[in-house]
This record gives structure tokens, C-alpha cells and sequence, in this order.
């Protein structure tokens, strides 16, 4: 299991609400789009979210 900072956990807590885009993801969560699209990067290799067509969501596990 991948180890998760308060900044991951709050793009998560982000994604709980549905499907979101990277800049809608970086509004919510105050956090630089720089630094969301690392932490999308980290949570997509450690199969914690999905994505299809620039919308980043929560996976079924």
C-alpha cells in the first residue's frame, strides 16, 4: 500500500464528490496545478484513480 501525505489525501477527499478535471481538482483543493498533476501521477500508478478523457475518478477498490 502506497504511503499518503495530507496533500493526497485531500485530492482524494477531492474525487470522492465524482469525476473531476485537473484544474477543478487544483481550485478545490487550493493546492498548484503542478503540484495536483504529481500527486494524480503517484495515486493513477498506485491504481488509486482512473481517467478517461482528462477527468480523473475513483476506482472501484
Amino acid at each position: 500500500m502506497v504511503k499518503l501525505n495530507k496533500t493526497d489525501q485531500l485530492v482524494l477527499d477531492a474525487l470522492k464528490g465524482g469525476e473531476l478535471t485537473l484544474q477543478e481538482l487544483a481550485d478545490k483543493t487550493g493546492i498548484t496545478p503542478k503540484k495536483v498533476f504529481k500527486i494524480l501521477k503517484k495515486l493513477f500508478e498506485n491504481e488509486l484513480i482512473t481517467t478517461k478523457a482528462r477527468k480523473y475518478k475513483l476506482t472501484g477498490k
